[in-house]
């Protein structure tokens, strides 16, 4: 299947900002939406953005009808999501049936917006791993994080370079980027929107996960044959967890499981629920070279 690339956007173009998953702080989208406002988009909350149904921005219908209406609004260029938590998994079905390809749409997010990632990838769309309201609130837009997500949204693609890291397998792979939050994507293996493919270069990061759950993951598609099969791997941040007696970090055990395999590695970059996020354009065919002077993806 040809992947589509969503228009380049451009002054004056609509963007939406909704909510498929959690609850939102409303002024986190009301001093994020002056920020996009600047770069000269016309941007808009979604009707239920601001809803509440015990933890979810809104009841099922609620979410999807937001997402539907700017996925098939032509003015609405880009859907920027307001935040992850959990949900979005509810509206897959109802969303796979829209006519996507037919005018794509750049969608925004991370964390529980994987999912919809996982979607996008499997329509043949790229779409943008990269931060969210609260961080264009709190960085203004002015960080390094904020002005790439915005250069993707207009077209540009400049690669990205990281620091080496003592646990990194050399190597060079060009191939599909494909990953993001590592909990969510485990939860769609085997259906049709598993964006954990062989000869992909798969990226990965999460939070609040113990290791021995990531192991459990990663041995899932070490026996499915799945991670042999890579093109290459990078490996996010894995915040707020602790070594435990069997391994004296995430990244030793990840390192452990792949020593097998021998497509490139990189550990440590900055991706993940962590500040400095850098943004990653999924379903994109880039090339992953990790060298002794460290790493670049592009």
């Amino acid at each position: 299947m040809e992947f589509l690339t969503p228009r380049p956007l451009r002054a004056g173009d609509r963007v939406a900002i909704v909510s498929p998953s959690s609850i939102i702080k409303p002024q986190m989208v009301y001093r994020a939406m002056p920020v996009l406002t600047a770069q000269g988009w016309s941007v808009y909350a979604g009707a239920h953005t601001f809803d509440r149904h015990g933890t979810y921005a809104g009841t099922d219908d609620a979410r999807y009808d937001d997402l539907a209406t700017a996925l098939l609004d032509p003015d609405t260029r880009a859907i920027i999501c307001a935040r992850g938590g959990y949900g979005a998994v509810h509206l897959m079905e109802r969303l796979s049936r829209l006519p996507l390809r037919d005018d794509p749409k750049w969608i925004v997010g991370y964390s529980d917006i994987s999912a919809l990632h996982a979607l996008m990838t499997a329509n043949g769309i790229l779409s943008i791993h990269a931060p969210m309201c609260k961080h264009l609130a709190e960085h203004g837009g002015r960080d390094e994080d904020s002005q790439r997500l915005f250069g993707l949204l207009r077209g540009e693609t400049p690669a990205v370079s990281f620091a080496p890291h003592r646990l990194n397998r050399h190597g060079r792979a060009t191939a599909r980027l494909a990953g993001g939050n590592l909990a969510v994507i485990a939860g769609l293996i085997s259906t049709p929107w598993d964006p954990i493919q062989p000869g992909t270069i798969l990226f990965v990061e999460d939070v609040s996960e113990p290791i021995y759950k990531v192991e459990r993951i990663l041995y899932t598609l070490r026996l499915n044959g799945t991670l042999g099969r890579l093109a290459g791997l990078v490996v996010g941040r894995f915040t707020n967890y602790t070594p435990d007696r069997d391994n004296e970090s995430m990244e030793a055990m990840v390192s452990r499981l792949v020593a097998d395999y021998g497509y490139p590695v990189a550990f440590g970059v900055p991706v993940g629920h962590v500040d400095h996020n850098v943004p990653m354009l999924c379903g994109a065919t880039v090339t992953l070279d990790v060298s002794p002077s460290g790493v670049t993806l592009g």
